[in-house]
């Protein structure tokens, strides 16, 4: 089975890219500090990946956007990588909340990402 057709709770064998983020703490327009990581995310298995724009072939959670100059766009992070893993945390199922609540947790995120021509034929 590929990374990229993979169903929820089934085993998938991979290769895997490892990514250290470390973010950006920035002030907010409050004025509190805040950490930027750069990048956003799309899916999860409570999104339909059938009406995802970017036309994803699976429910797991993909970068869909990351900001140039950003901590992300340093770390390696690319447009429609497929995050496995974000601090040893299992990203192929959970729902699109629960990923966003996990990424906004850590300042660093050790992440394992599949990204389409580089870890499947």
């Amino acid at each position: 089975m590929s990374t990229f057709f993979h169903q929820a709770g089934t085993a998938m064998e991979c290769l895997s890219i490892p990514i250290t983020l470390h973010k950006e703490s920035v002030l907010d327009h409050e004025g509190r500090e805040v950490h930027r990581c750069g990048f956003k995310i799309g899916g999860g298995i409570d999104q339909d990946f059938r009406k995802s724009p970017q036309n994803y072939s699976d429910n797991g959670i993909y970068v869909t956007e990351v900001q140039e100059n950003s901590p992300a766009a340093k770390a390696g992070l690319r447009m429609n990588d497929k995050i496995l893993q974000c601090n040893g945390y299992d990203l192929t199922m959970c729902t699109h909340k629960k990923a966003v609540d996990y990424i906004k947790k850590y300042p660093v995120l050790n992440m394992l990402v599949a990204r389409k021509g580089v870890t499947h034929s």
